[in-house]
C-alpha cells in the first residue's frame, strides 16, 4: 500500500487529533496522580483534624480540592485536547498569512497579464514546496489561471477563485465542528459531576439527620466544584475558538483580495 494511498486513506489531521487526546490523557492522568489527588487528600486530613481540635475553626478552601474529582480531569484532559486541535489549524493559518506575504504573480512589473503568460505563471506556482501548493492561495491562483488559460473571459476568472475560496470557508467552517463539541462535552460533564454529587449527598441524608454532615458537604462540594470548572473552561475555550474563527475569515477574505488586486485586475485579452 502506498504512502499516498495511506495519506487519503488516513488523514494527517484525523491521526494528529488521536494522539494529542492520547497524550492529553496521559498528561492529565500523571498530573493528577502525581500531584492534585494526593495534596488534595493530604490538605483534607489536614483540615479534618483542625476542626476536631478546634470545633470553632472555619474549614480553608484549596486548588487542589475544587479540581481534585474525576469531572474535572475530563474537562481538562478536553481543554488540552482543544488547545492541540486549535494549535494545529492556528499553524496552517500562520502558513496561509506567510504566504500572502509572498510574491507568486510577479509584483515587480505591473504588465498587462496575457493568456500567453498563463502558462509560465502556472509553472511557477507548481514550483512551490509540497505542503505550500497545497494552501488555499496557490489553489485560488491556479484555478484563477486555468479558468484563463481555457476561456479567456475575465469574469469567469473571479468567479474560480471566488469559488475556491469560498468552498475553502465553508470547510474550515465544518472542521471546526470538533472543537465546538468538544466546547460543548466539557460543561456537559459539569453537570455529570453535578447530579453525581446531588445524588451522593441525597444518598447520605440519614447521616445528615443525624447531626453528621460531613458527607453531605462532600458530595454537594463535588456538584458545584464540577460545574464551576466546567464552566470557566468552556469560557476559555469559546474565546480562542472564536478567535481560531476570526483568523480562518480574515485568511479567506485576504486570499480574495489578493487573487483580485494582483492577478484578476491585470488580466487583459
Amino acid at each position: 500500500m502506498s504512502a499516498n494511498f495511506m495519506k487519503k486513506a488516513i488523514p494527517v489531521e484525523f491521526i494528529y487529533q488521536v494522539f494529542s487526546l492520547l497524550v492529553a490523557v496521559i498528561l492529565i492522568h500523571a498530573l493528577y496522580v502525581a500531584m492534585i489527588r494526593p495534596n488534595a487528600e493530604a490538605f483534607l486530613q489536614a483540615e479534618s483534624e483542625r476542626m476536631q481540635a478546634d470545633p470553632q475553626y472555619v474549614q480553608q478552601r484549596s486548588l487542589y480540592v475544587v479540581v481534585r474529582d474525576f469531572e474535572q480531569e475530563a474537562c481538562f484532559v478536553l481543554m488540552l485536547w482543544a488547545f492541540a486541535i486549535m494549535g494545529y489549524k492556528g499553524t496552517l493559518i500562520y502558513r496561509e498569512r506567510r504566504l500572502l506575504n509572498s510574491d507568486l504573480i510577479d509584483d515587480s512589473s505591473d504588465a498587462p497579464i496575457t493568456q500567453d503568460d498563463t502558462q509560465g505563471l502556472s509553472r511557477r506556482i507548481q514550483s512551490l514546496p509540497a505542503r505550500a501548493k497545497d494552501l488555499l492561495l496557490p489553489r485560488a491562483l491556479t484555478a484563477a489561471l486555468h479558468r484563463f488559460a481555457a476561456a479567456d473571459n475575465v469574469q469567469g476568472v473571479s468567479t474560480a477563485s471566488r469559488e475556491v475560496c469560498q468552498s475553502e470557508a465553508e470547510r474550515l467552517e465544518s472542521e471546526l465542528s470538533i472543537i465546538r463539541y468538544i466546547a460543548w462535552a466539557i460543561p456537559s460533564i459539569g453537570f455529570i459531576g453535578t447530579v453525581r454529587g446531588i445524588s451522593d449527598a441525597l444518598a447520605q441524608a440519614h447521616r445528615a439527620v443525624e447531626g453528621d454532615i460531613t458527607g453531605v458537604t462532600q458530595s454537594l462540594g463535588v456538584a458545584f466544584n464540577s460545574t464551576f470548572i466546567a464552566l470557566v473552561i468552556s469560557i476559555v475555550v469559546m474565546f480562542f475558538v472564536h478567535q481560531l474563527q476570526l483568523a480562518q475569515e480574515r485568511v479567506v477574505l485576504e486570499t480574495e483580495g489578493y487573487c483580485d488586486q494582483r492577478l484578476i485586475r491585470r488580466l487583459r485579452r
